[in-house]
């Protein structure tokens, strides 16, 4: 089993910044693609960022320039700095990872809990 822990969220003010944490545990033997989604109230979940076990890294259109995804393999952690933020921005963030596990070395996807970002104007 896989565990996906985030941390980070919170309150903050317009044009401020906040640094996503999401750090997987479990019976791990890979950790493929890392992400982060987002839902805001009344919308459907959708893809901020991405980035491969290699490091490649795709991001929405919206934040674009703004935000930027990494990660330490070696933590098994993948990071989402959010920079000039907008109100639309406020959502519960969600970190995703493909992994592939130690139990017959299947591919799982797996989701963490959620983190509430809330953007004032």
């Amino acid at each position: 089993q896989v565990q996906l822990v985030e941390s980070g969220g919170g309150l903050v003010q317009a044009g401020g910044s906040l640094r996503l944490s999401c750090t997987a545990s479990g019976s791990i033997y890979r950790i493929n693609a890392m992400g982060w989604y987002r839902q805001a109230p009344g919308r459907q979940r959708e893809l901020v960022a991405v980035i491969t076990d290699g490091g490649r890294s795709n991001y929405a259109d919206s934040v674009q320039g703004r935000f930027t995804i990494s990660r330490d393999n070696a933590k098994n952690t993948v990071y989402l700095q959010m920079n000039s933020l907008k109100p639309e921005n406020t959502a519960v963030y969600y970190c995703n990872a493909d992994v592939t596990v130690v139990d017959g070395y299947r591919r799982r996807t797996v989701w963490g809990q959620g983190t509430l970002v809330t953007v004032s104007s």
